[in-house]
């Protein structure tokens, strides 16, 4: 039986983020400037670097196991893979990125159908191909080597498909945006006879599982608290919780603790208000993961 489970580890903008994630999950990834293949303390485990743009195509011939890369390169490739899930994370943030549309603001081009016969730049170019092909819009569809917002500017194209967060890059270059394409965040696929193996499918739900539970602790804290017992549903009622808070009574006494999972930012806002409830004691704690 191959016991051995072959990662893809997205090379470039999500490098530095995925190894960060896997760490706090629980392993630890080593990436060196003179090697492609990372070392990770896992032996059931080999990971490889590897470009998101190609991470579909390996994955979906079994050259890989499972990798980690952003839907949108998947669509681009039409990689016939398992999307096992959402691995909203990035090296910015956790917002999804979007492509778009984009003319110069002055173009008359108020809808994708205004385009027919016109020239589009972009690095997505088999997704916008089909994009455009499933409207009956007939494009010239060019593949931009970089630099795609100057070509607009420039005339060099008609409009282009840009992949953006805020759109505030493309304001800057004094550019419109028509609408938007696709939304995009990073997912975790897996090779379909990989995910027939029952062994294969079982490691990559603990690493999917480890990774999201590391997501889900992302910004939230443990607070923990004793209080009388007769201001519980007072207390209670004011804080938030993945289901309820966890009350238990503290031994031979009319006191209880209480514990409950918030978001941090929540704290500054609520430990005042516990304590004019009668809370004492309280501890803040910090998570790494919520399972």
């Amino acid at each position: 039986m191959n016991t051995v489970l072959r990662f893809g580890i997205p090379k470039g903008s999500l490098e530095e983020a995925t190894v960060d994630l896997f760490k706090q999950a629980g392993w630890q990834i080593g990436i060196s400037s003179r090697s492609y293949f990372p070392t990770v303390d896992d032996g059931e485990m080999k990971c490889h670097l590897i470009r998101p743009q190609e991470m579909g195509k390996y994955v979906e011939r079994g050259t890989i196991d499972v990798g980690i890369a952003g839907r949108d390169w998947i669509r681009e490739n039409d990689s016939d893979v398992v999307e096992v899930c959402e691995m909203v994370y990035s090296k910015v943030s956790r917002r999804p990125v979007r492509w778009v549309l984009v003319v110069a603001q002055d173009s008359t081009v108020q809808k994708p159908e205004d385009l027919q016969g016109a020239t589009i730049s972009t690095e997505l170019v088999a997704f916008t191909k089909r994009y455009f092909k499933e409207r009956n819009i007939d494009v010239n569809v060019e593949f931009s080597w970089g630099a795609t917002e100057a070509k607009v500017v420039d005339g060099l194209c008609d409009a282009i498909v840009e992949v953006t967060e805020t759109g505030s890059t493309i304001r800057a270059n004094n550019l419109r945006i028509v609408c938007d394409l696709m939304e995009s965040v990073p997912v975790m696929v897996v090779n379909k006879a990989a995910w027939n193996d029952p062994w294969k499918r079982a490691k990559v739900e603990q690493i999917a599982t480890l990774l999201n539970s590391t997501l889900r602790a992302e910004g939230m804290v443990g607070l923990k608290m004793n209080a009388p017992a007769d201001r519980v549903d007072d207390i209670t009622s004011m804080l938030p919780s993945q289901k309820a808070p966890t009350v238990s009574h503290l031994y031979k006494s009319d006191w209880v603790s209480i514990e409950s999972v918030l978001p941090e930012k929540e704290v500054r806002r609520i430990v005042p208000e516990l304590l004019r409830q009668g809370a004492e004691g309280i501890i803040e704690y910090p998570l790494s993961k919520i399972i």
